[in-house]
Parts: C-alpha cells; sequence; structure tokens
C-alpha cells in the first residue's frame, strides 16, 4: 500500500464503523464483511474479490492499535484525507497529483523519492526514503572550573579540562535504536517541536514530549542510551585561559561543548576560574599592589627602596624625602596583563616599619631628635579641626 493509498482512503468508511469505534466493533465488522466477500463464497466475482482486499487492506490497519493510532494522526495532519479535486480557474477541476507534494511518484510500496515521502515513510514505517526532515539540534553547553595560581592568572595558562558531556552514543551511532533504524514521531511528524494556541490568533512551540524534542522514536531501544541517542562522554581537552583573569570570572568558550545532533552546532564551555591568593601581590582591576616596609629615616630623609616584581626583576623608586606612611606610589608596565596585550601598573604602598627592638646606639640617636622636635605636636591641628566641627 503506497503512501498517497494510506493517507487518502477512509479505511472506517470502508468496513462501515464509526472513527470512534472499538477495537471489538472493528474486528466484528470486519468478520461480518470478510464472510460475505470472501472469495470461497463469491467464486468468479472479481468485484468481489476486490472489495474483499478493501476489507482486510483496511482490517490490517484499523484492527492494529499502533497502525491505526499513525493513521489517524496522519489523516488529521492532512485534512482527513482531503487533497481532493478543487475548483479551476475556468470553472473546471484540476488534478492534484499527491505524488508531486511528496517529491516524487508513489511506487508500489510508497516510495516517494524524497520530500515529505521521506518524512511520512519513516512515520509510518514503510518504505519510504531512508532520509527525515528532523531538525538539527545544538548541543548542550557545559560548565567547568578551573583553579589557577596568582601567576597563571596574571600571564595566562593553558590547562587540562577533563569534562563529562552527551555525545551520541556509540553503541547505536546516535541513534537511539538497536538497529540503528529509528523512526520519525508520529506527534510532530519529525521536527521535535508541537504548536499549540495560545489565544489572540498566536500560537507557542513547544519540546515534543513523545520524542523528548529528538523527532525520532527509536522501535528498540538501545540498552546503553535507552533510545535517547545520547550517553555521557568523558574527554580531556587543553583549554587556553587568557592573561589577565579575576577571580570567579566567567569565561565563555564558543563551540567547545557537546557536540550537537543530526549535523547540529557544538554547544559553548563556560569555565569558571578560581585564582589563588598570592602571598605578597595583590590585584586591582589591571594593576598589581605591593605593600613595601620603609625605615622612619627612609621615610623622613628620602631614600631609593628596591620593590620585588611579579616573575620579573625588582625595580627601584625614588622615595621622596617626607614620605608619609600608607602613600601609594606607581612603578608604570608591572601589573597584569591587559586585553589589549600592554600591562597594567603596580601600585606600590608605603608602611612605616616599627623596630620592636633597638640597640643602645639608636635609642640614644631617638631620645636625642625627640628633644630636637620637643615642640612640634603633630595633634595640633586634629584637635583644632575637632573643636571647630
Amino acid at each position: 500500500m503506497s503512501t498517497k493509498d494510506f493517507i487518502e482512503k477512509d479505511f472506517y468508511k470502508v468496513l462501515g464503523v464509526p472513527k470512534d469505534a472499538t477495537e471489538a466493533e472493528i474486528k466484528k465488522a470486519y468478520r461480518k464483511l470478510a464472510r460475505e466477500f470472501h472469495p470461497d463464497a463469491n467464486k468468479g466475482n472479481a468485484k468481489a474479490e476486490e472489495r474483499f482486499k478493501e476489507i482486510s487492506e483496511a482490517n490490517d490497519v484499523l484492527g492494529d492499535p499502533k497502525k491505526r493510532k499513525e493513521y489517524d494522526e496522519a489523516r488529521a495532519l492532512f485534512g482527513n484525507g482531503g487533497f481532493r479535486p478543487g475548483p479551476g480557474a475556468g470553472g473546471g477541476s484540476f488534478n492534484f497529483d499527491l505524488g508531486d507534494l511528496f517529491g516524487g511518484q508513489g511506487g508500489a510500496q510508497g516510495g516517494f523519492g524524497g520530500g515529505i515521502g521521506d518524512v511520512f515513510g519513516g512515520l509510518f514505517n514503510r518504505g519510504g526514503g531512508a532520509g527525515t526532515r528532523t531538525q538539527p539540534r545544538r548541543g548542550q553547553d557545559i560548565e567547568s572550573e578551573v583553579t589557577l595560581s596568582f601567576m597563571e592568572a596574571v600571564d595566562g595558562a593553558t590547562v587540562p579540562l577533563r569534562m563529562s558531556s552527551q555525545a551520541p552514543c556509540k553503541a547505536c551511532s546516535g541513534t537511539g535504536d538497536k538497529n540503528g533504524t529509528p523512526r520519525v514521531c508520529p506527534t510532530c511528524v519529525g521536527t521535535g517541536q508541537v504548536s499549540r494556541g495560545s489565544g489572540g490568533g498566536f500560537s507557542l512551540t513547544d519540546p515534543c514530549s513523545d520524542c523528548k524534542g529528538r523527532g525520532l522514536i527509536a522501535e528498540n531501544p538501545c540498552d546503553v542510551c535507552q533510545g535517547s541517542g545520547r550517553a555521557k562522554s568523558s574527554r580531556t581537552m587543553q583549554v587556553r585561559i587568557p592573561a589577565g583573569v579575576s577571580d570567579g570570572q566567567r569565561i565563555r568558550l564558543r563551540g567547545k561543548g557537546a557536540p550537537g545532533e543530526r549535523g547540529g552546532p557544538a554547544g559553548d564551555l563556560y569555565v569558571v576560574v578560581h585564582v589563588n591568593a598570592h602571598p605578597v601581590f595583590g590585584r586591582k582591576g589591571d594593576n598589581l599592589t605591593v605593600t613595601v616596609p620603609v625605615t622612619f629615616a627612609e621615610a623622613a630623609l628620602g631614600a631609593d627602596v628596591r620593590v620585588p616584581t611579579l616573575g620579573g626583576s625588582p625595580v627601584t623608586l625614588k622615595l621622596p624625602p617626607g614620605t608619609p606612611n600608607g602613600r601609594t606610589m606607581r612603578a608604570r608596565g608591572k601589573g597584569a596583563v591587559r586585553k589589549d596585550g600592554t600591562r597594567g601598573d603596580l601600585l606600590v604602598t608605603v608602611e612605616v616599619s616599627v623596630p620592636k627592638d633597638l640597640s643602645g646606639k639608636a635609642r640614644d640617636a631617638l631620645e636625642a631628635y625627640r628633644e630636637a622636635t620637643a615642640g612640634e605636636d603633630p595633634r595640633t591641628e586634629l584637635f583644632q579641626a575637632a573643636k571647630g566641627a
């Protein structure tokens, strides 16, 4: 029986039963008609023989719950067999060739050459073409985490990531079927989506619940993937983390996620970066920070102070006389790498170091300094401002 006949013939009418007939009613009607038109009871009657073939054909479809469901859905989809001749421009009629719609002429087994015929070949599990009109499906996005040292975050690094994701099942080659021959979902006709009305003339599209959005249904589900066509796969990938990333940053790598289905693109990989703290340096945007202790004499009299840099040679900063505690100075180009390849600065904060133990000579010198500055009170302005407030 061709796909065209399958859609156009009214099997309920052939058996003389309503569309909501039960299995028992269909069986009873078939037996009655079969006895009446059986060739043995109508020898030499060609019309009776043809009628018997129609009855058997109708029972073959309606007597099988699965075939009946496919038949009902197909006729509902195409207007209950509504490919009928319509009025032409001149008041006559034209012949609507169903074979044209299905992309070719129907053969004896319903083998339409491409087009929608391929869909129905899978939908009704008949002799249609091998291809389907299922849509490509994008792979899933994957999220992973990586922990970097402070220096790796500043300069960038290539790190191995072991990831688990859903990929085409190797046991069934991604078909979901043991035999590698899934059929097109009759509910969504292979699109993986169904539409529902939302009022006001609009409709919304949702993933098909019967095939879980795949557009295919496995007759013999694969033991590994249980018919989904996807199985968990682990792989190790070398991922380049760009220079200048910060702690908690989420990096998107396009096309590095799970593989797509049916020619669909791969998903994306999202990497959340964690950065270990450094015992000396800190981060402030594209700049690095460091606190450098200096002596009271260096801060008061001025000095050339050597400052460490991250992964490089120390730099020398000129400390001007009278430098206060907490002052921040800048070493240009010694910070983190920016997106344009240039570097930020190293922000150096001065911290005056107070010695815990003093030698006798150092104590004498400080005592002499205190006597020399006895008339100076650094808190005078503080109290004046407090009174005026």
